[in-house]
């Protein structure tokens, strides 16, 4: 179809002013798009003139303009030369007026400039009081640190070094001086620890040279709170006061609120001897200064290693304990070396009982309990083999009484004895054989040294002597008039002295062993009966066996045995009354003396018998008989006359037999007699 000539121009008009309307309102830098599509169409021609048309358009409007502002604009140009002039007057006087002001202002802006500086220098001296207000702190911590270093006062100052670091350099500031005191404050904390463990080590090392002395006071505080114990009973038992005194427990050292340290900081742990002298009312405690200890256990708790020390100081006092409880190779041979021993050891538990009461914690009750069991079984075993060597009665009772006395102190502060006091029994068995071998040398000299005949007292004084050796009564011999004999001789007195001596010997070892009496009644009479059945009865066997014993002397030992037998129940009654037991008790032991006394006189018997036989034997055995002949001659024989005057000599002696033992003498002798009268009568 074709279009319409004149329609299709119009279209064309209307396309090219649309895009002259755009090419005005667009931005130039946008306009390529709108200028392409012009160039796209066909009507280049014809847009170029609607453009120039356009153009021409905007000239005349400007014109226009121009022509209708002309008047105003020259009015302007003229208002603006007027202007510069009066502006180049006015610039004058602004330049003549800021010289005056430059001139009149020098003098206040060189007061100002004097007034900043000073106002900065007082800025800066505020400045330099506040960090000197900090930091003077700081340097009289340090000061004071450095002073507590010199003069060894190490817990105050590691307290002011937990100070120093923590409150003191934080509020300082970062100072190259607090840069030093902050590096150097772990190189001191190392040095205070060092020197602390030092000090310990030195306390341990004086500690383990004087625990003798520690020791031995204690054991000298323990024997004279005995003997106060001992007196206030007896006022009790008179109706007197209670019993006062008992071991001073040790008080709990604290540190003062300024960081001061228990004692002397600088004490070498042990006082002096002299002062030991001069304070003997003080404990064996009070002697030692446990400071450099309280020092130590403090510094590492301070220092967060208070099990590091625990752990050393246990491990170091165990290994002391085990060198204190090795004895001497001849510890046996004096009591001093027992005692030494037995000094040590209570002055090492005096000092770890004092640190469980005062350290609260250093030590507990489980670890103390546990390492005296272990010394305990040490000490024991060690007593038992040395006090094995001991032949001497005397330094065994000595060393019973000291071991007493070591369990009494230890059982002062609070530790369990009893097997020491087991002990003690087992050992009261070997004194017991110890006084029974010396009191068989005794026995046996007073039997060799005896002349078997009766005690001549020829005054009143001499008879009441051997009376009051030996419990003798006979109502006709004592009116009898001096000068007299006793029928014993003078072994009854001996031997029966010597019995009492050893019943007390017995008495003071069964004393202070914590037993009641009637078992020291009864421990008594079983070593009594030891005596009489063992030791005394051998004696006496061998007495009545040795050669060359005659006739008269087996006699007299048959009496001296009747007396003793006799003396039997008085032997009872002493020891009753040194042992406060009633003699009636039940279950007492009895006494075997008449037993031994009968069993010797029985031997002696038995030996006159033998004799005896012995004698008439040799005096048949001398005879010539001649057994041939048919009749006797009617008279007695020399050999038989001689053995009728021998006998007759003998039956004499026989005639001072106790009424008991006459007959049986006598009925052997005749026995005898007979015997040897028959072979006379059968030979002759």
């Amino acid at each position: 179809v074709e279009r319409d000539p004149e329609m299709a121009s119009v279209e064309v008009a209307a396309e090219h002013e649309r895009i002259l309307r755009e090419i005005e309102s667009t931005d130039p830098n946008c306009i390529g798009p709108t200028l392409r599509s012009v160039y796209d169409g066909q009507e280049h021609g014809l847009f170029m003139e609607k453009l120039e048309g356009r153009i021409r358009n905007h000239d005349r409007e400007i014109e226009k303009m121009c022509n209708h502002h002309f008047q105003g604009f020259v009015d302007s140009i003229t208002e603006l030369l007027k202007v510069r002039g009066e502006a180049q007057k006015l610039k004058g006087q602004v330049i003549q007026t800021n010289h005056n002001l430059q001139n009149d202002g020098k003098e206040t802006l060189n007061t100002m400039d004097e007034l900043r500086q000073c106002r900065l220098q007082q800025r800066n001296i505020a400045t330099t009081v506040d960090k000197l207000t900090h930091c003077l702190p700081v340097l009289e911590m340090y000061s004071k640190l450095q002073e507590q270093m010199k003069t060894k006062r190490y817990y105050p100052a590691l307290r002011t070094l937990d100070q120093l670091e923590h409150s003191c350099l934080p509020q300082a500031g970062a100072y190259l001086f607090c840069t030093i005191m902050a590096e150097n404050i772990p190189r001191l904390r190392a040095h205070i620890r060092d020197v602390s463990m030092s000090d310990l080590k030195d306390f341990l090392e004086s500690i383990r040279k004087h625990s003798d002395k520690i020791g031995e006071k204690a054991m000298k505080q323990a024997l004279l709170q005995r003997s106060l114990d001992g007196a206030n009973t007896q006022q009790q038992q008179r109706g007197g006061g209670g019993r006062q005194g008992g071991r001073k427990e040790p008080q709990a050292t604290e540190l003062d609120g300024q960081g001061g340290s228990p004692r002397s900081e600088q004490d070498s742990g042990i006082l002096d001897v002299e002062d030991e002298e001069e304070e003997g009312g003080l404990g064996a405690h009070d002697l030692v200064d446990f400071s450099p200890v309280y020092r130590c256990l403090h510094i590492y708790t301070v220092l967060g290693a208070r099990d590091t020390f625990e752990n050393y100081y246990r491990n170091q006092r165990r290994k002391q304990a085990r060198l204190v409880l090795q004895p001497h190779s001849n510890m046996h041979e004096t009591l001093e070396g027992y005692r030494r021993y037995f000094n040590q050891i209570v002055g090492f538990f005096v000092v770890e009982d004092h640190v469980l009461h005062t350290t609260r914690g250093l030590v507990n009750r489980a670890y103390v309990e546990e390492l005296w069991e272990l010394s305990l079984s040490k000490t024991i075993a060690a007593l038992r083999t040395h006090s094995s060597y001991c032949t001497d009665p005397d330094l065994l009772l000595d060393l019973k009484n000291l071991i007493v006395l070591f369990a009494d102190t230890l059982q002062g502060y609070g530790f369990p004895v009893n097997q020491l006091f087991d002990m003690l029994l087992e050992m009261r068995d070997q004194y017991g054989e110890i006084l029974l071998k010396k009191w068989n040398t005794s026995f046996r000299q007073i039997l060799d040294l005896d002349n078997y005949s009766p005690i001549p007292v020829a005054t009143e004084e001499d008879y009441r002597r051997v009376m009051g050796q030996f419990p003798f009564q006979d109502p006709e011999l004592e009116k009898t008039a001096f000068p007299k004999k006793l029928p014993f001789s003078a072994f009854v007195p001996k031997v029966y002295c010597q019995i009492k001596e050893f019943i007390y010997a017995c008495l003071k070892f069964s004393e202070d062993l914590h037993r009641s009496s009637t078992e020291i009644d009864d421990m008594i009479r079983k070593s009594t009966n030891l005596l009489l059945t063992r030791t005394l009865s051998h004696c006496l066997q061998y007495a009545i066996k040795k050669k060359n014993v005659g006739l008269a002397e087996l006699v007299q030992i048959i009496i001296n045995t009747t007396h003793l037998e006799q003396s039997c129940h008085f032997l009872e009654e002493f020891i009753s009354n040194i042992t406060n037991v009633p003699p009636g008790t039940i279950n007492a032991t009895k006494l075997y003396g008449t037993s031994t006394f009968k069993d010797a006189r029985h031997t002696a018997e038995e030996e006159i018998y033998t004799n005896l036989n012995q004698k008439i034997d040799q005096f048949l055995q001398l005879a010539d008989y001649d057994w041939m002949v048919a009749q006797g001659g009617g008279t007695a024989s020399d050999y038989l006359s001689d053995l009728i005057a021998f006998l007759c000599s003998t039956f004499t002696v026989f005639t001072h037999l106790p009424v008991r033992c006459g007959p049986d003498v006598f009925s052997r002798a005749y026995g005898v007699i007979w015997s040897g009268g028959a072979v006379e009568v059968g030979g002759g």
